[in-house]
């Protein structure tokens, strides 16, 4: 029996990334602890986790913003006596925790980020070959068997085991009839964000169809405003921002025939709830690794151009200055994709 400390600290679609693995880890080692340590706003997304699954909460914008905060931390963790630290992160904060452990003697394992891949694909090149990297889902489970424990992938839903509410959900939004489309227009970074001209011409066009029921899904503040236009100008268009809680609006995203997503955590999400997602790509693309959990690849919208991807994130400026990545993806190509499924 080993007690096992696995660390991701964020961002939101990072750490849902790793639930796939944790979750087949946890059941492929019954006899052993796996204790996760992240945000504590991330910790709702760990729900029905198998029993030897324990989400511990970290504050890195208060207690532990500062290395003294990072090692009171530590220390406390510390006295559960891990056997082995997993870095799903890697970064400086992560190092100070494990390496906290390494000078106790604990042996650590690091999630390998490929760097030097990353660098690559991003170069600027008029003349770039694409070659993929290993999707991070599976470099996460690298880590699982580096340090020698069992791993057999077995999950496909957050609701395999126990089943979604669906008469919760009902109450809500009322019986599913027709066709549900979810839609999240939103990303942290403009090199994500399809333009919004185009993504009101997509909601425009899908809103005119019968028997469509729409699901807008973001953020507070600037994205809720928005988001509350479309719903004010159309009876079929439906605001979920901070609507429901948590395992609602997953029993939603479950429910959804697709949902359209930009490189974001809601990709992640409705991965988790076995939901097809017709994602759009912009500065950034699939072949760094960042790609949905068992998502189709034939849903991806993507222009083919040299310059993509320019950026890990999107959070770099174009350098050409003209965001053709976006720009240029119709959205009757969009529409198409949404309409198969």
């Amino acid at each position: 029996m080993a007690n096992i400390l696995v660390i991701r600290i964020s961002a939101i679609g990072d750490v849902a990334m790793t639930i796939p693995v944790i979750y087949s880890a946890a059941k492929a080692n019954p006899n052993d602890t796996f204790t996760v340590v992240t945000q504590a706003f991330l910790k709702p997304i760990f729900m029905h986790s198998p029993s030897n699954v324990v989400v511990v909460s970290i504050n890195t914008k208060g207690r532990e913003k500062n290395l003294s905060g990072l090692l009171r931390f530590a220390a406390a963790l510390g006295r559960q006596k891990f056997d082995m630290v997993l870095d799903l992160h890697d970064v400086l904060r992560t190092k100070i925790i494990r390496n906290y452990f390494k000078l106790k003697g604990t042996p650590i394992f690091v999630y390998d980020k490929e760097r030097a891949g990353r660098a690559k694909l991003t170069a600027k090149s008029d003349s770039k070959t694409i070659t993929p990297l290993r999707p991070v889902v599976e470099r996460y489970a690298d880590v699982f068997r580096q340090a020698g424990l069992n791993y057999t992938e077995s999950f496909t839903s957050l609701f395999q085991d126990v089943p979604a509410d669906i008469a919760k959900m009902e109450t809500l939004v009322g019986k599913k009839s027709g066709k549900w489309i979810g839609i999240a227009p939103f990303a942290k970074h403009r090199g994500k964000i399809y333009p919004a001209d185009k993504m009101e011409a997509l909601i425009e066009q899908l809103a005119s169809l019968p028997t469509v029921e729409i699901f807008l899904f973001g953020g507070k503040g600037p994205e809720e405003i928005v988001i509350n236009k479309f719903e004010q100008a159309h009876a079929n268009v439906h605001s979920a921002v901070a609507r429901y809680s948590l395992d609602t609006e997953l029993t939603l995203i479950s429910e959804l025939d697709v949902l359209v997503s930009m490189d974001s955590a809601n990709m992640h999400f409705a991965s988790l709830v076995n939901t097809p997602v017709v994602s759009i790509w912009g500065a950034t693309h699939p072949a760094v690794g960042f790609y949905g959990y068992r998502q189709d690849p034939a849903n991806i919208v993507q222009a083919p151009l040299s310059c993509r991807p320019c950026s890990v994130f999107g959070d770099k400026a174009c350098y050409k200055g003209t965001w053709e990545c976006l720009e240029s993806l119709d959205v009757e190509l969009v529409i198409d994709k949404i309409l198969s499924k």
